[in-house]
């Protein structure tokens, strides 16, 4: 069908509604899901930068199939981001990225500052040396432990006065207190403004139960502060879906029988929900069967869909029993060595378990179903351990892209 061309006036008047492209710089990209997520906010990367060889390829294998908007990036820099120089890209509008979590992580050995994969550093040393208008950088819950308060204080004050380095040979801890001093001292002005959020993902749509803290912080003469965006998603509304009005089970076509048991207590809790008038405005947190339900069983019919294929040996043991059907899928895990068995199970009704494929783990990551993986079961499952869920970083990036843009 023939289209009128724009006239001048009307060519203005678009480029007035369409948000104007930001530029950033993505580290520790991972798998891309942090990356998506900022790309489906009119986003272009100018660089892209990941040390881990089956992540870049599976980067590079979306580029090369040209699957979007992964065919638009540049080619991703592989390599340790410690080598990765910023001249070029000095007042870019966005530096984004998840420095390497295991430090901090709840199932990990904690050696936080300790540990010399704690990457906090080199997402400093960004930002001093690039200047961006605004970054973002997330990492796990563990961080957040009153363990590390000292140092959850030492990333926040670095992240405020970037410039205000460590001197040779000084100790973290002596760095902090003249930071601190430096903060209290009449009329000194912050770098940037910094603000953190400690945020589950389930809140915001994504069929998982993550805790991740985000960093978010703009350039001082940006004259902006970052306002985490409200949670659309609860448990509560998914309760009164489950168990006041029976939506959820009928919308599934899921008979009694085969529903699981009712939680002790819930009509008293449906009848306060109820009372309260709760959950009108808030939608009803999502479930891996409402992830993965127009799924077909890999087991009866494998090859039916791309990176759905059954992977046996599947077991429970104490603290690992898979993510039941009906609620937010446990977070999914990376793991040191192979894929942990609990977290990346899922849970039937019946009580059987059985291991997530791909499809169904970049489902409950809320990866586009065109986003393709590169290497094996257990190192792809690592990836996605790995990832931000792309609908949780889109959710970020819209709060933060339409400050700058504003």
């Amino acid at each position: 069908m023939y289209k009128q061309p724009l006239t001048s006036a009307r060519h203005e008047e678009h480029l007035l509604l369409a948000p104007r492209a930001l530029e950033s710089i993505e580290l520790f990209a991972g798998a891309g899901g942090l990356a998506l997520g900022f790309s489906s906010k009119n986003v272009q990367h100018r660089a892209v930068v990941e040390w881990n060889t089956h992540a870049c390829n599976t980067i590079r294998h979306n580029k090369l199939h040209k699957v979007e908007p992964i065919s638009h990036w540049p080619d991703v820099t592989e390599g340790d981001v410690k080598n990765f120089k910023y001249g070029a890209y000095e007042g870019i509008d966005l530096i984004t990225g998840g420095p390497p979590c295991q430090p901090f992580s709840m199932g990990g050995k904690h050696g936080g500052f300790l540990d010399e994969r704690d990457m906090f550093p080199q997402a400093i040393r960004a930002v001093r040396e690039a200047r961006p208008r605004a970054f973002v950088f997330e990492n796990v819950q563990g961080l957040t432990r009153v363990a590390f308060a000292d140092y959850f204080d030492y990333i926040l004050l670095q992240l405020e006065f970037p410039s205000l380095t460590a001197k040779p040979k000084e100790q973290w801890g002596d760095h902090l207190a003249r930071l601190r001093k430096w903060k209290q001292k009449p009329g000194t002005v912050s770098e940037y403004r910094v603000t953190f959020k400690l945020v589950n993902a389930a809140n915001y749509g994504v069929p998982q139960k993550r805790m991740r803290v985000f960093f978010v912080g703009f350039r001082a003469d940006q004259d902006k502060l970052w306002q985490a965006p409200d949670e659309t998603h609860s448990n509560d509304a998914l309760l009164l879906s489950q168990w006041g009005s029976g939506d959820y089970w009928d919308r599934h076509k899921v008979a009694a029988r085969h529903r699981p048991s009712k939680p002790d207590g819930i009509e008293n809790k449906i009848r306060k929900l109820i009372d309260s008038d709760f959950g009108s405005n808030v939608l009803a947190w999502r479930t891996v069967r409402d992830a993965i339900c127009d799924l077909p069983d890999p087991e009866r019919f494998p090859g039916k869909v791309q990176a759905h294929r059954f992977q046996p040996g599947a077991r429970t043991y104490v603290g690992h029993t898979g993510s039941p059907m009906d609620e937010p899928a446990k977070a999914l895990k990376a793991g040191d060595h192979g894929v942990p068995g609990g977290e990346n199970m899922l849970r039937r009704v019946d009580g059987s378990v059985r291991y997530f494929t791909v499809r169904e783990s970049a489902r409950i990551q809320t990866f586009p179903d065109t986003f393709l993986f590169e290497g094996t079961w257990s190192e792809i499952m690592r990836q996605l351990g790995n990832a931000v869920p792309v609908r949780l970083a889109a959710v970020i990036a819209e709060s933060v892209c339409g400050q700058l843009r504003a």
